[in-house]
């Protein structure tokens, strides 16, 4: 069987809601899925053959289930065309099912990949405007696509998405701790409630206000305060053993503060950078104390987004 065109794209991660910004801000960091697609020049059963390598490589849908395959596929929808049968190969970094948006790299990868081999048809913003309609909510897939903290708000007036990228001081570095459970984003979702009060709406636009001008000037004081949230993560926290101990464990290593990172349960602490190794060791050993095994890493902003190489 000969192949035509193949394409490698590389997807970043991201970490979405930062405390108080739930579903709108989102930011791209330096874990990675790569996604290499070739195109075949003769037809498969089920239109595509999928490999996968990588950590947690087993629990990946190798059929025409599969995220990347069922997003290449509502591309070519899109565009009114047959999809190419095609090979798909994954190799996966970014852990799933832990609130580092790997179901976001799953759709823009396979849009990105479906777009190059379809000639490119689609810009940069087209992409971005399918990401968001096919995730839901833009505040993982636009960060991953772009790169950087990106926040996104809806233009009620033509149902458009005004994208604004929020400057990152170079001091602020994400830590994250990723524990050895799952957690699902509807899980995480079903245990918020349907109405909040005018005090915690206020409470969350003023803390949300403060979170920007943290994250532009680097000021550890505005950032320790902004942090905080009443909308999802009062709610979300039971699901996670070990929480407050963590976030304790944080902030008493020299952390701003400590959010969930998305659904969850992958937690993630801004550090200043020469407090990162310290909060590193401390919020392993409060989740070690609680019986759990967490990866806990250093991370940085990733800037450039999600990247075509041929």
């Amino acid at each position: 069987m000969s192949v035509v065109s193949p394409v490698t794209v590389t997807v970043p991660a991201s970490t979405a809601n930062l405390g108080p910004g739930f579903d709108c801000i989102g930011a791209a960091l330096t874990l990675y899925n790569q996604f290499k697609f070739t195109c075949l020049d003769s037809s498969l059963p089920e239109g595509v053959r999928i490999t996968v390598t990588g950590t947690e490589a087993a629990l990946v849908n190798l059929s025409g289930d599969n995220l990347v395959y069922q997003t290449f596929l509502k591309y070519y929808q899109y565009l009114n065309q047959t999809p190419p049968s095609v090979e798909i190969e994954i190799k996966l970094g970014v852990p799933l099912a832990r609130g580092l948006g790997s179901s976001a790299t799953a759709i823009v990868g396979g849009l990105v990949g479906a777009n190059q081999l379809a000639g490119e048809p689609l810009n940069q913003i087209e992409l971005m405007k399918l990401a968001i309609a096919l995730e839901g909510h833009p505040d993982n897939v636009v960060p991953t696509l772009l790169g950087g903290c990106c926040l996104a708000a809806k233009r009620e007036e033509t149902n458009s998405w005004e994208i604004c990228d929020i400057p990152w001081h170079t001091e602020i570095l994400p830590v994250v701790a990723i524990p050895n459970f799952e957690l699902s984003t509807q899980a995480a979702r079903e245990v918020l409630p349907n109405d909040y009060s005018r005090g915690d709406a206020i409470f969350n636009i003023a803390h949300f206000g403060l979170l920007l001008r943290g994250l532009t000037t680097g000021r550890g004081e505005w950032l320790q305060t902004a942090l905080h949230d009443r909308i999802h993560q009062p709610y979300r926290k039971t699901l996670i053993p070990g929480y407050d101990a963590v976030a304790t464990a944080a902030v008493e290593a020299g952390a701003y503060g400590m959010v969930i990172s998305g659904a969850g349960p992958t937690l993630l602490a801004l550090v200043p950078s020469y407090q990162a190794t310290a909060v590193v060791a401390a919020m392993t050993a409060a989740w070690q104390e609680e019986g759990i095994k967490a990866q806990v890493q250093t991370l940085a902003l990733d800037t450039q987004g999600t990247r075509v190489s041929k």
